[in-house]
């Protein structure tokens, strides 16, 4: 028998026999929706008294049947299953001993579950037990479950497919269940973007916490010390659930609960009120040194790339860049801002008011004007949510695009980055692990930029009915290391590649500053008898 007829691409035609015939050309016809038939097909096999037509058209049933008479002649019963789509079982002497081994494992824990569940041993009575207890099944398809299931699979359409593993934020009545009204408040705060930036968000998170901790009563059976981090955890999943966290919030959750580890492990044991007091002062050194006093550190490292007749681009806001262009401003320098920024949350408005009003002499420009705007530009100043391993900084939408932009027409690109935002992780792209914000929030869903109301005659107002239309609004990007020239610390000015060493450095530095800040001031209280609570710590001191 003769090969079937394919397209250029290995297809085979196997529609053509359906179009219509006495047409050299199958272009102007009605035809078959797949691909293959539309655009690769010649039309030479759909002309009549084609030897391609003729020979399907021979090909009867009996043809496709499999040619063993062996099998037609045995008479055996048809042991496939009634459901069609489940593949025929294999009878016992048909399968290897590896296949019987499984078979025999899966009915033994099948087997084990029906008895840790209460119902007989066998499969068969308990499935007649079953029957007895729910006569009349109700069908767990009610109308309130369909129509869910019918947004979710609408929702669904509109999401881009590879960004699927982006959790979208998600709360429940489970989870601010016996959550402090501090933290649900926060929470709402976040979610709403009400507070943004990772300084804003860390100090307040930081705060939040110190208060549920000042608040928290441990039950009598348990110390605080072992009951705390208990505790915390719920209040920690929500946050989580209503909107990711950002790299440094987790990073600050690492060092919060290693401190509470730290307290646990301390010999003699501290009471309640030591170890709240302890972990609440932890938490105040932790953002006045790491956080408000390493901002101050940056600002004067910073002046120093800041000269006379300077043009100064930035992005979007960041407090600490803002803190040292008003700075500069105060040191007499002559310089300008460009402030760049972008859409849904365009924060580089807040960012020039506040320097507008302190009199700076400053441009605004779009994302997408970005070159036009770098014609006259000296220096890049940005800030950063986090300093990855490999040197990458993580930030904002569109910092990437800036700095490329930039390194393209050779200006330097200078990061402000605290060392507390130094991640242990590397990462070079934007879509392993990001944050997915709100698509609506692209859309122009209002004719009056001042009328709140929706309008069903705005533009995109309906996008979702559209199954071909996605929106994707992804809220931070990764700048690749070879585009930042230096990166602006509170240990000084550091290429953005010396991240892990001044990390491990500097936290071991911290930490030994810190014992030794603890140890000594207890000390000085013991000695002068300014508090002599501590009666254990005074001993052990002694």
């Amino acid at each position: 028998m003769e090969n079937i007829k394919s397209s250029p691409l290995g297809i085979p035609n196997s529609n053509s026999s359906k179009m219509a015939s006495g047409s050299p050309n199958t272009m102007g016809q009605p035809m078959s929706s797949s691909y293959e038939n539309r655009w690769l097909s010649t039309g030479e096999d759909t002309k009549k008294g084609s030897p391609l037509v003729s020979r399907r058209k021979s090909i009867t049933p009996e043809e496709n049947k499999p040619n063993n008479s062996k099998e037609a002649n045995k008479g055996k019963k048809d042991t496939r299953p009634q459901n069609p789509n489940e593949p025929p079982k294999k009878a016992q002497k048909d399968m290897t001993k590896a296949e019987r081994r499984a078979m025999q494992e899966k009915q033994r824990q099948e087997k084990q579950s029906r008895v840790a569940a209460g119902l007989p041993k066998g499969a068969k009575q308990a499935a007649e037990l079953e029957v007895k207890k729910n006569p009349s099944p109700v069908s767990a398809d009610t109308d309130d479950t369909k129509q869910k299931k019918k947004a979710l699979s609408k929702n669904q359409q509109n999401q881009v497919p590879w960004l699927l593993h982006l959790d979208v934020p998600k709360t429940s009545d489970a989870l601010t269940k016996d959550l402090h009204p501090a933290v649900l408040q926060l929470g709402l705060y976040f979610s709403e973007h009400k507070i943004v930036g990772s300084n804003a968000r860390c100090v307040a998170m930081l705060e939040i916490f110190s208060k549920v901790i000042s608040d928290h009563k441990p039950p009598s059976d348990a110390t605080f010390s072992r009951h705390i981090q208990k505790h915390l955890d719920p209040h920690i999943a929500y946050l989580l659930s209503i909107r990711p966290m950002s790299l440094s919030m987790r990073e600050c959750i690492r060092w919060l609960k290693k401190e509470m580890a730290d307290i646990v492990e301390e010999d003699p044991p501290l009471s309640d009120d030591e170890s709240r007091t302890r972990l609440i002062e932890r938490i105040g050194h932790f953002i006045r040194e790491r956080i408000t006093m390493a901002d101050q550190l940056i600002v004067q490292n910073g002046l120093q790339k800041i000269q006379d007749g300077d043009v100064i681009l930035t992005y979007a806001k960041s407090s600490v860049v803002e803190s040292l262009l008003l700075e500069t401003k105060k040191k007499g320098i002559d310089f300008k801002v460009i402030v760049v920024d972008s859409r849904p949350l365009f924060e580089g408005k807040h960012l020039l008011r506040r320097l507008v009003a302190a009199g700076i002499d400053c441009s605004y420009h779009l994302l997408s004007s970005i070159y036009v705007a770098l014609k006259s530009v000296t220096k890049v100043i940005m800030g950063a949510h986090a300093l990855l391993n490999n040197g990458a900084v993580y930030s904002r939408i569109g910092s990437s695009m800036v700095a490329m932009a930039a390194s393209d027409k050779q200006i330097p690109v200078m990061i402000c980055c605290e060392t507390y935002k130094f991640v242990n992780r590397t990462q070079v792209d934007s879509f392993v692990l990001n944050e997915l914000g709100n698509p609506d929030d692209l859309v122009q869903t209002t004719t009056n930029t001042y009328d709140a109301k929706k309008s069903d005659t705005a533009v995109l107002a309906n996008w979702r009915d559209q199954p071909d239309l996605r929106l994707l609004n992804i809220l931070y990007d990764v700048t690749p290391s070879k585009y930042i020239t230096l990166v602006v610390t509170e240990v000084g000015l550091i290429p953005c590649t010396s991240a892990p060493v001044v990390s491990y450095k500097f936290n071991c530095i911290i930490k030994t500053c810190i014992d030794f800040y603890f140890y000594f001031y207890y000390y000085l209280l013991y000695r002068f008898g300014v508090n002599t609570s501590n009666e254990e710590f005074g001993k052990r001191v002694a």
